[in-house]
């Protein structure tokens, strides 16, 4: 596959970094999330050396990219959190494991072929809601499961009180009509935002985690399962070769930040599921060993997935 999309530029990162355990607590304890902020730093800096700062860019791939990783590491199998951290991004896990099972020589012949047809492999994850389509930036589904993850971002690096109505108005809608189609499923609207509003715009800042707020679904109305906030910095005086992005989580309210966004996301995907779904995220979550095999077929055997890789 020698065709690249937005999101090739993190493919080596991404491969580099391994899948670490995310969670802090111990067994009896309240679970405690560690989001890999550092990675996502390395990921943000990319475009922003590059020049690529478009909020609906490589920028926002990136983002993409860190918030698949981490469902990777909290014990999701990697070909059904989409993107996947290869091409094809989009490509259903009975698809995958159905190659793999062809005569060697088939297979290699398939292979190539399944970013091609789009309607297997697409880019993009779009979703039919209750009213409109909608393209989901990060998905968890399978055949058999249908949608149990659907997760939107954004980005804001300038012009924040000026388009913050905007943002708002585009999640709330979004909102209704992904849970007036899938109730049970996990939504979210993870919101990044460059950590000049500080000092820039402070009103701006202040709508903006209201809104983050109010985005939930706190009085069953349709709003999201969970929403997440954070800032990011980088210094424009340095060359645009030298600029690093750091995360900065610490202006952030604790009830709006990337942890217990993810946590609160997880903890809605295990708990409309039966105990023998998800069983490696259960473990890894619970601090235990079930003894519960997940049910045949969903074992995620490296071995078979590494051609498509």
């Amino acid at each position: 596959m020698s065709k690249e999309d937005a999101l090739s530029a993190f493919d080596a990162e991404l491969a580099a970094t391994i899948l670490s355990d995310p969670w802090l607590h111990e067994q009896g304890e309240p679970p405690r999330y560690g989001p890999d902020y550092d990675l996502l730093g390395r990921l943000l800096t990319y475009p922003i050396q590059s020049g690529s700062v478009s909020e609906s860019g490589r920028f926002a791939k990136g983002i993409d990219a860190w918030l698949a990783h981490e469902l990777r590491r909290a014990g999701f199998l990697s070909d059904e959190v989409w993107p996947r951290a290869t091409r094809p991004r989009v490509l259903p896990r009975d698809v995958v494991l159905f190659v793999e099972k062809l005569p060697k020589g088939l297979g290699d012949q398939v292979r190539p072929h399944l970013e091609r047809i789009t309607a297997v492999g697409p880019s993009d994850a779009r979703v039919l809601g209750r009213a409109y389509y909608k393209q989901i930036d990060v998905c968890i589904a399978r055949w058999d499961r249908g949608p149990e993850l659907l997760l939107s971002t954004k980005a804001q690096v300038s012009s924040f009180g000026k388009n913050l109505p905007n943002r708002f108005e585009e999640a709330y809608g979004d909102a209704a009509n992904l849970r007036g189609r899938y109730p049970l499923a996990a939504t979210g609207f993870f919101f990044l935002q460059r950590d000049t509003i500080l000092t820039t715009e402070k009103d701006a800042w202040e709508r903006t985690k209201d809104m983050m707020s109010k985005l939930r679904d706190t009085d069953a109305r349709g709003g999201y399962t969970a929403t997440g906030l954070a800032l990011v910095h980088w210094d424009d005086t340095l060359p645009v070769s030298d600029r690093v992005v750091t995360v900065n989580v610490d202006d952030v309210p604790a009830s709006l930040r990337p942890d217990q966004f993810l946590d609160a996301m997880l903890y809605q995907i295990l708990d409309v599921t039966p105990v023998v779904q998800h069983v490696d995220v259960r473990q890894l979550r619970e601090r235990r060993r079930l003894p519960l095999p997940e049910p045949e077929g969903t074992t995620d055997d490296t071995e078979e997935t590494e051609a498509l890789h």
